[in-house]
């Protein structure tokens, strides 16, 4: 048995969705992404190969890269052929040698040709997912491998007791309110009512739930980091 959602969003020329009576808001909108078919997967990195093509691409022998590490010549080998784990205080001063930050480390490297990727999703057009206390519609989803999440939601609740618990998920997570007026919700701090032209950046992992307080739903906009 399925409730018809009220005030559907449409996907494309789609009839309405229905929400199924076992919908959980605990479920994440990454998974929620994944559900409608978005891949949200990060390449794999080779560490060690990426260690040697920074090297090379300075130029620099193992000896040489080694010394600025301040690593011995065999721990570099070792790492760079993938026959060792290095601890973080060895990645550390890898990152110092080779002057980029640690997280450069797992970084893919780029392409020499450039390519641009661009989705545009007309209004209306995204791919809508209901839940009991939200409307969403995820935005870009032709675009696989993505690093940011962004999806508009329509604010359906007005009361946390509609809540099944907190919502939460991997990732940093800003919100910005398009129209109406909500009221933040998260395990650490107080409530707060935000308006239109609003916005919250926030750690997805904490707790967070939002209502709405106008008469109208409130229609928001958020982006989820999915690194």
């Amino acid at each position: 048995m399925a409730i018809p959602r009220r005030g559907a969003l449409q996907a494309g020329r789609a009839g309405p969705i229905e929400i199924p009576m076992s919908t959980n808001d605990h479920k994440s909108i990454v998974r929620i992404a994944r559900d409608n078919g978005v891949s949200t997967e990060l390449e794999p990195v080779d560490l060690g190969a990426r260690v040697r093509e920074l090297r090379k691409a300075r130029k620099w022998t193992l000896e040489q890269a080694a010394s600025q590490a301040g690593l011995a010549r065999s721990t570099l080998s070792k790492i760079e052929n993938g026959q060792m784990s290095p601890t973080y205080d060895a990645l550390k001063k890898l990152a110092i040698g080779l002057e980029i930050s640690v997280p450069q480390l797992f970084t893919p490297p780029q392409r020499d040709q450039v390519i641009g990727r661009m989705a545009v999703t007309k209004m209306g057009e995204g791919a809508a997912h209901a839940t009991a206390t939200y409307e969403h519609e995820l935005l870009a989803e032709t675009l696989t491998k993505k690093q940011m999440l962004p999806y508009r939601a329509r604010v359906r609740a007005r009361s946390m007791e509609e809540f099944d618990g907190w919502v939460r998920h991997d990732g940093e997570e800003f919100l910005y309110i398009l129209t109406g007026v909500v009221r933040l919700f998260t395990e650490f701090y107080e409530p707060v009512e935000m308006r239109r032209g609003d916005s919250a950046y926030y750690d997805g992992s904490m707790g967070h739930n939002v209502i709405s307080v106008s008469d109208e739903d409130a229609t928001i906009l958020w982006v989820t980091s999915l690194t």
